[in-house]
């Protein structure tokens, strides 16, 4: 056997490829779906598979998995890539399960048109043949919702860095097995492992590159070449689907959680993504009012320079400008009662029956507005204290929207709470 086993079309496959897992056994991580007793294996036992949904980001092993249970069926593999299947495609695979036993691999089945997915539900209700579809997009937002009732959804997880220097380690050793001795130090393979972002294909092609086309002789990795791979080395993130949101989410609960360090990581990760810087300063902004609010008024300022500043630089000087507005947010003190309090008045608003505008508060800048009632209004500049106790919204009591969310630090928050309530003599409502 050579280093990369020949395919049947003669051409060299891949590492990644020659190292799939024969069976679950052979698969590394996602523990607890290839545990004993899993879901996953008690369906195999049982030889009732029926319809699985494999959902997680590329290179974690969806395709190796399914390969790895078609082999402990014992059944035909037959895959199909849903950005060029055609409805007879799926037809044709139908057709011969009807004549012997066969496991239908759907890889991007997000991708599927609504006629090829009707194809599959079709087999998936009458069972004619086993079923695994793959997808990096959220199954719940991106398949239909019949074929998601009729399937188990499966979801896997990223390899941790221990399961990615197993891999290396198994790719290692087939590369010595068949006359390629690589030499690599334990920090070298670390680097490997986490440089691959949990993707097990991204880290066996990066050890293929570094280890063919020197001859003879044993080869020994350098730092140079280490560099060389990731010269160009993207982040494991798609602008379109699941990853996109989920480090966007990481970036905004770091800044809500006033994290910095973690706040300038996920920022980085978008800003090495490619992520708009736009739209970047278009979260900072929401967050910078929606956690921060009242607590700290200029952070809203920063981030509207921010976004400002952000539309006339662009990338690289662009970084700088995102990393103070997000700094900014993460360091001051938060407050959440100005979203909270508009959340609480648009739900009443909602629900409960039109108020009518008081009588003194309505426009009487006309003639004849005093003859409609539209009196009585005292206008709070006049008193010395700046305020006067009128009512302003029939039914509504103290706090039901508004409530106080200052704390111990000398915010604008806490500084207004303490002077209302000098003026009024009533503490204002707080959420704490």
């Amino acid at each position: 056997m050579d280093l990369f086993d020949a395919s049947s079309s003669g051409r060299r496959r891949p590492l990644a490829d020659v190292l799939r897992p024969e069976t679950l056994d052979d698969v590394i991580g996602q523990g607890a779906l290839v545990a004993p007793n899993s879901l996953l294996r008690r369906r195999i036992a049982a030889d009732a598979l029926g319809s699985l949904l494999l959902y997680g980001p590329p290179g974690i092993g969806k395709t190796s998995i399914a390969r790895a249970v078609g082999n402990m069926l014992g059944k035909e593999f037959r895959v199909l890539h849903a950005a060029g299947v055609r409805v007879s495609d799926i037809r044709k695979i139908a057709d011969e399960a009807r004549i012997r036993p066969v496991l239908m691999f759907v890889d991007e089945v997000h991708r599927l048109s609504a006629t090829q997915a009707d194809d599959l539900l079709t087999i998936c209700e009458d069972g004619t043949t086993d079923f695994i579809g793959a997808t990096t997009e959220n199954p719940y937002h991106a398949i239909p919702k019949a074929l998601i009732s009729r399937s188990q959804v499966l979801k896997l997880e990223p390899l941790s860095i221990d399961d990615m220097e197993e891999v290396i380690r198994r790719g290692l050793a087939h590369l010595a097995a068949n006359g390629i001795e690589v030499t690599l130090a334990p920090e070298q393979l670390r680097l490997i492992a986490g440089r691959s972002g949990g993707d097990a294909r991204r880290a066996l092609t990066t050890l293929e590159s570094l280890a063919v086309g020197h001859g003879d002789g044993p080869v020994e990795i350098t730092e140079a070449m280490i560099e060389e791979v990731y010269a160009a080395a993207p982040v494991n993130f798609d602008r379109t689907g699941d990853q996109h949101y989920d480090v966007t989410s990481a970036f905004v609960k770091s800044m809500r959680g006033s994290d910095p360090d973690a706040t300038l990581h996920w920022l980085a990760v978008l800003i090495h993504a490619g992520e708009d810087p736009r739209y970047i300063a278009r979260r900072i902004m929401i967050h910078a009012s929606e956690d921060v609010g009242l607590a700290d008024n200029t952070a809203l300022q920063t981030a509207v320079a921010a976004a400002q500043a952000v539309e006339m630089i662009g990338y690289p000087e662009a970084q700088i400008i995102l990393s103070h507005a997000a700094l900014h947010v993460a360091r001051a003190p938060k407050s959440t009662s100005a979203c909270a309090g508009i959340g609480a008045a648009l739900s009443y608003v909602q629900s409960a029956p039109q108020m009518s505008v008081p009588l003194h508060l309505r426009d009487a800048h006309y003639a004849g507005a005093a003859k409609l009632g539209h009196k009585g209004y005292r206008l709070p500049h006049n008193d010395p204290r700046g305020w006067v106790d009128q009512e302003y919204a029939t039914g509504i009591v103290r706090g039901q929207f508004y409530q106080s969310d200052a704390r111990e630090a000398p915010t604008f928050e806490k500084r207004a709470d303490e002077h209302w309530a000098r003026v009024t003599g009533r503490m204002p409502p707080r959420r704490f």
